[in-house]
Parts: C-alpha cells; sequence; structure tokens
C-alpha cells in the first residue's frame, strides 16, 4: 500500500512541476475557467504518461512549496465531469490527505491520474479550449499539441521509484494511529479497529443520543495505512456501524423552517475490505428532500434575494435580517431543493461576507449547504 502522505513528500521534493506531477493552490471546478483548466491538466497528464500514474497536488503554495491545504473535498462523482468532457478519459481518484502540522478542518488533496495508454482529448468545447484539443505536458506547462501527437512513455521508472518509497509499513501506520489519537479531543472518543488484519481505520465523533438512535457530529475517519481521510463533517449527523470486512457511514442533514428541523438521510458509504490489501468505497445516495408549501417558498426565496442583494450593495441589515443571514446557507438550500435552481448562485453572492463574519457557524454552513447542494446535481 502507498502512504499518500509520504508520496506526496516525494513529489515536492522534486520542488519543480514536470510532465508527470503539478501542484495547485486550490481547484475551482465551480467556475468555467477553473473546470477548464482542470480538464486541460488531467488530459495533458494522462498523454504524457501512459504507463504510469501521474498527480496533482493541491493545497500547496508554488514558490516555497509550503503546504497549507484546502477544506475536505467529497465529491465522488468528479470522475463523471471527466467522463463527460475528455474523449478516452482517463480513471481518475481524489483523495484527502491528513498532515499534522495543518488545521482539523484542512487537507491536502491529491488527484491520481491512472494510465489509460489511449491519447485524451477534449471530448466538445471548455471555456477558451475547443473540442478535439490534444494536451500534453512541456515541464510544468500543459500544452496543445499538434494532430499527429503520438504517445511516448518517459516517466515510468522515475515514478516507479517514487511511488515504491512512499510504500507503507509498520512504523507509519503505528504513527498514524498515534497522531489522529493525540489530534482529537477525549470528548470525541477518538478509536480504531483493524480489518483483515491489514487495515487500520481510525474514526473519532461527538456522540450523542436521539429518539433511542446513535449519532455522531465532527466526525473524521481515516484509513491509516494510506493517510487518507475518507470522510470529515463539521456539522452534519453521522450514523456509524462496522463489521469484520466493512465499515458503514449512514450520512443525515438537518433541515426545516421556522424552527422546525428533522434529520433526513443524505447518502450511505460502504468502505468493504478485501482480502490481499485490496478495498473499494461504494456510494448510496439517499436523499429525498422536504417538501414545503410553494407560496411559503416563493417567501422564503425572496427573503433570500433581498438580504443578499443587501449584502452585495453594503447596505445595512436590520436586526431580523441579521438573524437571517444564520438561516441563510440552509433556506437557500431548501429553495432550490424545491426548484428555485438559482438560489445555489445567489447563495454564493455571500460567500465573501459569510466567511468575514466572527462567529464561523455561517461559513460552515455555506459550504455544507454547496456540498449538499453538489451532491443532488450529480445524483
Amino acid at each position: 500500500m502507498i502512504n499518500k502522505r509520504l508520496l506526496i513528500k516525494n513529489l515536492l521534493s522534486h520542488n519543480d512541476e514536470n510532465s508527470f506531477y503539478d501542484k495547485k493552490q486550490k481547484l475551482s471546478l465551480g467556475s468555467k475557467d477553473g473546470k477548464a483548466k482542470f480538464l486541460k491538466h488531467i488530459c495533458a497528464l494522462s498523454n504524457s504518461n501512459p504507463e504510469n500514474n501521474s498527480y496533482i497536488v493541491i493545497g500547496i503554495e508554488d514558490e516555497e512549496n509550503k503546504i497549507f491545504g484546502v477544506d475536505f473535498f467529497d465529491d465522488s462523482k468528479i470522475q463523471n465531469l471527466v467522463n463527460a468532457y475528455l474523449e478516452n478519459p482517463p480513471k481518475i481518484e481524489y483523495e484527502n490527505v491528513p498532515f499534522p502540522r495543518l488545521p482539523r478542518h484542512k487537507v491536502i488533496g491529491l488527484v491520481t491520474i491512472y494510465p489509460n495508454n489511449n491519447i485524451t482529448s477534449l471530448l466538445k468545447n471548455a471555456w477558451k479550449y475547443r473540442k478535439g484539443t490534444i494536451f500534453f505536458r512541456i515541464g510544468s506547462n500543459s500544452m496543445p499539441a499538434e494532430k499527429t501527437f503520438e504517445l511516448k512513455s518517459t516517466n515510468h521508472k522515475i515514478v516507479a521509484s517514487i511511488e515504491k518509497n512512499a510504500s507503507n509499513n509498520i512504523e507509519l501506520t503505528l504513527n498514524g494511529v498515534f497522531d489522529f489519537i493525540n489530534n482529537h479531543k477525549p470528548e470525541y472518543a477518538p478509536q480504531y479497529k483493524v480489518f483483515k488484519e491489514q487495515f487500520v481505520l481510525c474514526w473519532a465523533g461527538k456522540k450523542r443520543n436521539l429518539n433511542g438512535e446513535e449519532y455522531f457530529s465532527r466526525v473524521d475517519i481515516e484509513l491509516i495505512n494510506e493517510q487518507v481521510r475518507l470522510f470529515f463533517s463539521a456539522l452534519d449527523e453521522v450514523q456509524i456501524s462496522y463489521n469484520n470486512h466493512s465499515f458503514i457511514i449512514t450520512e443525515y442533514i438537518y433541515l426545516g423552517l421556522e424552527k422546525k428541523e428533522k434529520y433526513y438521510p443524505l447518502e450511505k458509504t460502504i468502505i468493504n475490505f478485501k482480502e490481499n490489501g485490496r478495498h473499494d468505497i461504494v456510494k448510496e445516495f439517499l436523499f429525498i428532500p422536504p417538501k414545503f408549501d410553494k407560496e411559503i417558498m416563493k417567501d422564503v426565496f425572496n427573503n433570500c434575494n433581498s438580504i443578499i442583494r443587501k449584502i452585495e450593495n453594503n447596505d445595512s441589515l436590520s436586526v431580523i435580517e441579521h438573524e437571517d443571514v444564520l438561516c441563510l446557507p440552509t433556506n437557500c438550500l431548501i429553495c432550490f431543493l424545491h426548484g428555485f435552481l438559482e438560489a445555489a448562485e445567489q447563495l454564493k453572492k455571500a460567500k465573501n461576507y459569510m466567511k468575514s463574519l466572527e462567529g464561523k457557524t455561517t461559513y460552515i454552513k455555506y459550504k455544507e449547504a454547496m456540498r449538499v447542494i453538489r451532491k443532488v446535481k450529480y445524483n
């Protein structure tokens, strides 16, 4: 098994980006240009590495290789984006890799592009990049290629060496378990379980009982062997169960209007551990959104727009509007689920304002709402 934290360190030791790895401060998949640039790099790295893995490391400051991290990203459908825009799309995987020096809510993103030994090109237009364009890497740059482009394997040996030097061992696994336990307060009850005598999985969360059901909040789950964070939630409630070969996470979201919230199951994640050091992750989307009166939802949507308009114009908010800001992410999410699809874009306009608030709860709710919107769109 490859220890992904060690793999990132080995990649960064090369310092300069090259034809088998790239580094980014962040991904901006919500914008047309950000999405197109990501696809360009996936295309270029795939074409330049037909026989070996290639990588994009996210959350790194370019000049000094400073590790500053990004938010946990749980978009398991990122492969759908690649499949929709690329001809001969490679298999890709996005993983969240925790580093002890980073805050608990930050990770380093690692995108692995697996080799497919086929020329990859744009299946359709993406921003300013035209359908049919073939990209490849020259040093740290992703460049358009000629129509006569041929695949060449030049990085197989060096990437194999980097991956071999990132192999896991007992010392790294034990250090990972101790790091996890020491980085979580006792009230989050950090614990671990060994599956198939090979996999060590750690988890922590604040437990509470509600109507006879056990829920966890502020949940953190890591596969220690690979130093990959499998799940992280700042607000949402989670139920956890496991047996000798599987670990099951059922995620709930708390939704409602006028203090009449209730739990709705969102997604079930099943981690299946197999023999010979293999595992897979299966996700089942469970969400059935609540339904409220249409006239009430129109009023809620109009109120959200009014507040966002004032925020955009730097107008003063009333006392009641200040209180409504706390509910703004959840209300916009509910509006989106009732067919007011523009509510998602409207909510983004208030992002910087919510981020600047002294209390961080509203901004955390914003990120959770956008995450649910993204999941609903994909499913």
